[in-house]
């Protein structure tokens, strides 16, 4: 499966057995177009690549949709 997420600027808690965990969501889709929201808590990339540049992009975020929005700050999972 392949799916294309875009940083939004909502972030949420998510609890875990390991303890509480701050999750950016991101919103995309799948190659066929079905809507998906990722629950991103880290990030990376690999120290050969330019790091200046995926910083300053991984800085840019819009805002979420409607239904992103109404997700709760806190999540219990």
């Amino acid at each position: 499966m392949k799916i294309t997420i875009e940083s939004t600027d909502k972030c949420v808690e998510l609890r875990g057995p390991d303890g509480t965990m701050v999750a950016r969501i991101w919103e995309g889709q799948t190659e066929s177009g079905i809507p998906i929201y990722a629950y991103v808590t880290r990030i990376a990339v690999e120290q050969t690549e330019n790091q200046t540049e995926f910083e300053r992009e991984l800085q840019s975020h819009r805002a979420p949709s409607p239904e992103v929005g109404a997700i709760p700050l806190r999540l219990l999972l």
